[in-house]
């Protein structure tokens, strides 16, 4: 199989499991270019704790698991990968540039300049930009413009919104890739690219909040007017249901994993009153049949939990009035049972399952919200192509220094999302 661009990987490290995602650029005569899946790989991971590495060894050995599954399925063999970025040391916050537009009509220049204007603020030395995303642009006060290139003007304003990452969290996540013996192409924010592939452009336009729930924590991403207007972290996710169950039943916690995607269920009133389970005991005891209902209603108030502090976070923002298309659940842990229908009951907007589209290939192995990552950071990746001439001009190696690792990137995205979004 042969592609008309370079093979594009992306490369989820999540609190549970790394999973490895393949994608090569199908370009057929005279239609547009196709992003086709062909290898997936996942390993579980013990080394990540709220999105910070936690033991290097393991985080290291379970991506090299999950690559060499996903070259194996794909058989194409990877060199470098985009890379989702989480945690609690994800900061971001608004910021404004203004300068005067040269020759009275707004170049590609002028937005570079402004853009460089809105990020000329005091950022702590132990934190690395992320990304720089335009929110909207003002030619002489006019107010609302998404694109002014060719708007005739004296005065350009740029709204944009920054993220940031601690160095030192991103500094351990590039060593542990490095050590799998891959290149980082680029650094993504989880619930960016979580919304790239589940979300639609009409979506983003009419206004939508994405909430990846994790392993670990849920991430939330908010779109108003087609472009990012805010991005929060709630530190709740799937193992605290997997713990909840090994609690609540006296199982492993493997078992309780298990319990859970197989049969677990956010509303006890959806399960039938009569059926029943095998649950795995503790230390060699034997297995017992509960009501599958008993499981339910230890996943329950969890679920309940959840949402809540999602609907608290929805009522802080002060965007809810904005979000036409209401709230978008995605990650593992938003494929359980009944989590949408408790949704819709508790936000009071319309809500979701978000799946990963947009591709082509294999789409029914990463058809689960426990990929939408993975698949955003492809098609992250397929979407940088019309920059990949001046990229392959500069310098790839990741290897003198952490620094330079974190510039490089820090490069490779910049103005990218003034297109993007």
């Amino acid at each position: 199989m042969k592609s008309s661009l370079p093979v594009i990987a992306g490369l989820d490290i999540g609190s549970s499991k790394v999973s490895v995602v393949i994608g090569v650029v199908n370009q057929s005569a005279g239609s547009e270019p196709i992003l086709e899946v062909v290898g997936v790989g996942t390993a579980p991971n013990t080394g990540i704790r709220q999105g910070v590495v936690v033991n290097i060894e393991a985080t290291t050995e379970s991506i090299r698991k999950a690559r060499e599954e996903a070259e194996l399925m794909s058989g194409y063999k990877i060199e470098e990968v985009w890379v989702s970025v989480s945690g609690s040391h994800i900061r971001s916050f608004d910021s404004r540039g203004m300068v005067a537009i040269k020759n009275k009509e707004v170049t590609k220049q002028d937005m570079d300049r402004v853009i460089e204007a809105a990020k000329a603020v005091a950022v702590p030395t132990d934190r690395t930009v992320l990304h720089v995303i335009p929110r909207e642009y003002k030619v002489d006060g006019q107010d609302g413009i998404l694109d002014p290139i060719g708007m005739a003007g004296i005065r350009l304003e740029a709204n944009v919104h920054i993220v940031t990452g601690g160095q030192t969290a991103i500094a351990n996540n590039l060593k542990c890739i490095e050590r799998a013996g891959l290149h980082v192409a680029g650094l993504v924010l989880d619930q960016l690219a979580s919304a790239m592939s589940v979300l639609s452009e009409d979506e983003k336009n009419l206004g939508v909040c994405v909430a990846d729930l994790g392993a670990g924590s849920c991430h939330m991403v908010y779109f108003v007017n087609g472009s990012v207007a805010q991005t929060s972290a709630i530190p709740i996710g799937g193992q605290h249901f997997t713990h909840d169950i090994a609690i609540g039943l006296r199982t492993p916690q493997i078992s309780a994993e298990d319990l859970k995607k197989r049969y677990g269920c956010a509303l006890a009133t959806l399960i039938h009153e009569d059926e029943t389970i095998e649950v795995e005991g503790v230390g060699g005891r034997k297995s017992r049949t509960v009501l599958r209902r008993d499981l339910a209603e230890v996943i329950e108030p969890r679920a309940e939990e959840c949402l809540q502090m999602i609907q608290n976070d929805l009522r802080m923002s002060g965007l809810v009035p904005l979000l036409g298309s209401g709230i978008v659940l995605t990650g593992g842990a938003a494929e359980l049972e009944g989590m949408i229908e408790m949704g819709e009951f508790l936000f009071d907007i319309p809500a979701r399952r978000g799946m990963p589209g947009h591709i082509g290939g294999l789409t029914e192995v990463v058809k689960s919200g426990a990929f939408a990552t993975a698949v955003g950071l492809l098609l992250y990746g397929h979407a940088q192509k019309r920059y990949t001439k001046a990229f392959n001009q500069q310098d790839e190696g990741l290897s003198d220094s952490i620094n330079s690792s974190l510039n490089t990137i820090s490069s490779r995205v910049k103005g990218f999302f003034q297109d993007l979004f």
